[in-house]
């Protein structure tokens, strides 16, 4: 019996979590471009800092010239109020100073552009108009920043803090940092939250569970493909159909959709694992929200909307249901389990009947005006909310079950006031996810609308949003020539090792749709080989993790 992770790895991801953190800062700038607009007239030749209701006037030449100076050192300033300020500052300060000028913000392949243009630039800005204000001490606004950004990105590979202090059109700026100390202990209290819960499952004792990789025969590496005439695109839909020899006896079949920015290729290992263990598995194309229209985000040659593009998923979503119900493309079942990543789980919640609750408007405005950087999912269910696409989108006959990887839906559905759905659900998150965290979206979800006994969520440690996503090529956290090719900060620890944790828990509760319902006791497990750890928790379990 192995007893829980060891100080060593505790702390690493503790450390992997702060990194966490800081990606996210960095993902705030990259909200806050967009492609409209011109060069603007002018620069900033001020910044007056606020800290203790003192307003301290700093020349943004002298601190562009005092940051990238080889020494840093205040003493080779002029005498002047920013000489004066960066002698009060401890050294550690100054370096922190200077670290988060110099620190890129913003690239021009960087996840945080897929971003640009959307509704969630301006909520974002609007919030951000109570820290840093304007001549006359007006708030920012998005027509001042983001052109400013836009151009900046056409200039350089990659965008600073001190940068962007140095191009927007205007002659003075006030950080208000007593503003910012507030939003500051916000952020720190939901971390806080999220390491707790890291702390409570890594202190639980782990037995030893060893995992088989999938199998990679000739026959089975590429899928059959099928084209499917639809109604609301221009062009047939792919389907891409993993089909068993044998398949499993229960007649259930298994229709997945990646998230934002997902292409079927993405999860062949995954589609593959399930067709080896008997179930027959149809993947989605979504156009429009897939690799291919990312790509052209981060380009600048096309914008996301968010709200057609669930239109467009529930469309694909339904015209596959009813294709494979009248045998037009020969994938053998019954009934479906629906599964996706992302915004694919969140296109299954809400075709398995899950109900918005009412105040959704009132929850929005209150996570926007708190700048959502612990739980970037959020922007995006606004702005759902906003362009009410999230009700009445039920199939019918209804699903055999749900399957979320790193799904999300906590303002749609707080877990205190939703109503349970019937489905067995399946909820997979990870302790390095910063877009969907665990504690508020997959535990939150689960707390919220699970009602059958063979409901679960599996927490995995080490994983982070885009580990269930494996690119041709991928050994490790780095490698894979394609738009999901990150560091470890994103893809996570281990991501094959998850990945195969992932498979085992997804066939785990399949198995379990024809079985006696479970004891939903918690289970702590550890793969033999990685010491990769997961948590597969039920309601109660879920729900104790939360208060």
């Amino acid at each position: 019996m192995e007893t829980g992770s060891t100080t060593a790895e505790g702390q690493a991801l503790l450390r992997g979590r702060l990194t966490g953190r800081c990606i996210a800062m960095g993902l705030l700038g990259s909200l806050l471009l967009s492609t409209c607009g011109s060069w603007p007239v002018g620069s900033t030749e001020r910044v007056e800092v606020k800290i203790d209701g003192v307003v301290l006037p700093v020349s943004v030449e002298e601190l562009g010239n005092f940051v990238r100076s080889p020494t840093g050192d205040p003493s080779q300033l002029s005498r002047s109020e920013l000489s004066t300020w960066m002698r009060l500052l401890a050294p550690e300060s100054r370096e922190g100073l200077i670290h988060l000028l110099k620190a890129p913000v913003l690239s021009r392949r960087s996840l945080g552009r897929q971003l640009l243009s959307s509704w969630g630039a301006g909520p974002l800005l609007d919030a951000l108009g109570g820290l840093i204000r304007v001549e006359g001490g007006k708030r920012i606004n998005r027509l001042l920043v983001l052109p400013t950004l836009e151009q900046l990105l056409e200039e350089q590979e990659t965008v600073s803090t001190l940068d962007v202090l140095e191009a927007l059109p205007t002659q003075q700026l006030l950080l208000d940092l007593d503003a910012l100390v507030v939003a500051a202990n916000s952020w720190r209290f939901e971390l806080q939250r999220h390491q707790n819960l890291m702390r409570a499952l890594s202190q639980e004792e782990a037995r030893l569970q060893s995992l088989k990789g999938s199998g990679r025969s000739p026959s089975s590496d590429v899928p059959l493909q099928s084209r499917l005439a639809v109604d609301h695109r221009s062009r047939p839909l792919r389907v891409e159909r993993w089909i068993p020899q044998l398949p499993h006896e229960d007649s259930t079949w298994v229709l997945m959709m990646p998230g934002l920015g997902g292409d079927p290729n993405h999860f062949h290992w995954l589609a593959r694992s399930l067709m080896e263990a008997g179930w027959p598995v149809a993947v989605l194309e979504h156009p429009g929200s897939d690799a291919a229209a990312v790509k052209g985000l981060l380009e600048g040659s096309q914008p996301f909307d968010g709200v057609a593009a669930l239109q467009q998923r529930l469309a694909d979503l339904a015209a596959v249901l009813d294709a494979q119900r009248r045998g037009e493309l020969n994938i053998p079942g019954d009934e479906v389990v629906l599964m996706g990543h992302s915004l694919g789980a969140l296109t299954a919640l809400l075709a398995s009947g899950a109900e918005l609750v009412l105040g959704i408007e009132q929850r929005c405005e209150g996570a926007l005006a708190g700048l959502p950087l612990t739980n970037l999912s959020e922007l995006l269910q606004c702005e759902l909310a906003a362009g009410r696409v999230l009700e009445g989108k039920a199939i019918s006959p209804p699903a055999r079950a749900v399957v979320g990887l790193n799904s999300f839906g906590g303002l749609i559905w707080p877990h205190r006031s939703s109503q349970a759905v019937p489905l067995p659900l399946l909820m997979v998150g990870g302790t390095l996810d910063l877009i969907t965290p665990p504690l508020d979206e997959q535990l939150g979800l689960l707390a919220g609308l699970a009602e059958h006994p063979a409901c679960r969520v599996v927490v995995v440690e080490g994983a982070s949003h885009f580990s269930p996503i494996r690119v041709d090529g991928q050994g490790k956290a780095s490698e894979g020539d394609d738009l999901f090719r990150l560091g470890e900060e994103l893809v996570g620890v281990n991501p094959l090792s998850v990945q195969r944790v992932i498979a085992h828990e997804v066939i785990h509760f399949l198995d379990s749709l024809s079985s006696e319902p479970p004891r939903n006791e918690a289970v702590h497990l550890m793969e033999a080989s990685s010491k990769t750890r997961w948590h597969r928790l039920g309601r109660r379990q879920a729900l104790q993790l939360m208060d």
